[in-house]
């Protein structure tokens, strides 16, 4: 077994002068001087140094954003679409303009690999070009008499205020799949981003402060019991939208049901790739290699449970070992060769190592990694577990780390019955050669993205979102649009 080698010989400091936003709460369209009773400290994973302390917000805090978002909204729903284009139109140009230091900002509070956090800060700024595009081009019913002497006419309209939870794998990207739909229809919103990982989103709205009118954004950290629990059940905020874990989704419905308010979640996964005995492994492999480590694994949507036909399963492990054995590990310092980093914080670290030992007790075999890495960090070997037997929790839980499962299966209704038997239902893949079973069996998948051929390949073009436990909603697209804006019927009586 290969070990892998953590790299962290480089010397070169992430962060620079100004790329620190301010730590404090943005309300009304400007950082907040008073001083908060409690703080919370940002962690570099990598090193285990502390970055920066944030407050923790409380109910009064919430409170002041919210009534803040409330005076502006009206003002911004009234803001025709070509203004609020060129308004998210130049956000995205503000984010280009200072892409360089959102990426090693990322990079440094998540322990993401240079490459990563780049990707993450240009997918953010197309987020935001998409939107503005979008919200120009609006589709819906065709105005007309659809009863005798009346004219409908259908309107598409704000919400208003919109509460925002964010998580921490893609602090910044995760944010932004959130703000660029709800400015574009024309909602102003409060946002909570992880307590761990704030500082992309504090550095946005510092970058964004003269863009928007006061109280359009408004940022408040904190703790999700306290601040998103506050947001959930305030009777002035229309709609609560989370990306975040199956519990908190459960909070967040519970708190909001108080109010009948509208809820948005993207949750949990458990991403199940089903390779067929006809599918070219060499391809399969390669990618899973990206899909199923990018971002340590910190991915909703990772590809972290492959059900592989039994005839090729031997050769599909040794395609896939070699594949995972070259990712080079390491702290983003080191340079663009980094393909995978640390994980977010000490907490999660232990509860991956508690994933692996549990699964090691239960006779399950590591292929490769399945260990920590020495050094300092929380770095957790990319790992690949075989002699996964059927209902196994390693392959049931969302383990959220750089960990793939491998299963067999012996005929195509075992493979689909035992990927679709998970409480998640966000993404899979299908990998064959046979353009009749990439139809059935992804039409027999209850997941919300399915690739055929590929895993975890993204456009702001199309929608994302899933089935069962990984919750309702869809980010991205259209459908995002759709999402967070309401449907008015004018009927208009012109007999005479």
């Amino acid at each position: 077994m290969t070990q892998h080698v953590l790299r962290s010989e480089g010397t070169t400091p992430l962060l620079r002068e100004g790329d620190l936003p301010p730590f404090r709460h943005f309300i009304d369209g400007r950082f907040l001087e008073a001083p908060a009773e409690q703080y919370t400290e940002v962690v570099d994973p990598c090193t285990e140094a502390v970055i920066a302390r944030v407050p923790e917000g409380t109910a009064d805090d919430v409170d002041r954003a919210v009534a803040a978002a409330d005076a502006a909204r009206e003002r911004w729903g009234r803001v025709v679409p070509r203004e609020r284009a060129a308004v998210l139109l130049r956000i995205a140009d503000r984010l280009a303009a200072n892409a360089d230091a959102l990426v090693r900002l990322e990079a440094a509070n998540a322990g993401k690999p240079l490459t990563v956090a780049r990707d993450d800060v240009e997918s953010s700024i197309d987020t935001f070009r998409f939107m503005a595009g979008a919200l120009r081009a609006t589709t819906s019913m065709a105005a007309g008499e659809y009863a005798e002497h009346h004219l409908s006419v259908i309107l598409r309209e704000p919400l208003g205020v919109v509460g925002v939870v964010t998580p921490w794998n893609y602090p910044l990207l995760m944010a932004v799949w959130k703000l660029a739909p709800i400015l574009a229809a024309g909602n102003t919103v409060v946002l909570k981003p992880s307590e761990q990982t704030p500082l992309t989103t504090l550095k946005f709205a510092e970058l964004v402060s003269d863009l928007l009118p006061p109280g359009v954004l408004n940022v408040v950290t904190g703790r999700g019991p306290v601040v998103g629990a506050r947001l959930a059940e305030h009777a002035d905020v229309a709609m609560i939208a989370l990306t975040g874990s199956v519990g908190s989704g459960r909070a967040v419905a519970r708190a909001a049901a108080e109010s009948l308010k509208r809820v948005h979640l993207e949750l949990g996964g458990k991403a199940p790739v089903v390779v067929f005995e006809d599918a070219d492994l060499k391809a399969a492999a390669a990618a899973l290699r990206n899909a199923g480590f990018w971002n340590s694994g910190q991915e909703c949507g990772a590809a972290c449970r492959v059900l592989v036909h039994a005839s090729v399963a031997d050769r599909f492990v040794a395609e896939i070992v070699r594949e995972v054995e070259e990712i080079t590990v390491g702290d983003p310092r080191a340079g663009e060769e980094v393909e995978m980093g640390s994980l977010v914080s000490k907490a999660h670290y232990e509860r991956v190592l508690d994933h692996l030992h549990r699964a090691e007790q239960k006779g399950i075999r590591a292929a490769t990694g399945g260990t920590a890495l020495e050094g300092p960090g929380y770095f957790v070997a990319p790992t690949v577990l075989v002699d996964v037997p059927e209902g196994a929790d390693i392959a049931r839980e969302e383990v959220f780390g750089p960990v793939v499962t491998v299963e067999t299966f012996t005929d195509e209704d075992e493979a689909i019955r035992r990927a679709n038997d998970v409480s998640f239902g966000l993404a899979a893949s299908v990998w064959t050669e046979n353009a009749r079973r990439t139809h059935t069996v992804a039409a027999r998948l209850d997941f919300g993205t399915v690739w055929v051929n590929s895993h975890l390949v993204l456009a702001n073009e199309v929608p994302w979102g899933g089935f069962k436990g990984s919750g309702y909603g869809r980010d991205l697209s259209l459908y995002a649009l759709d999402d967070y804006s309401r449907t008015k019927h004018v009927m208009h009586n012109y007999e005479r």
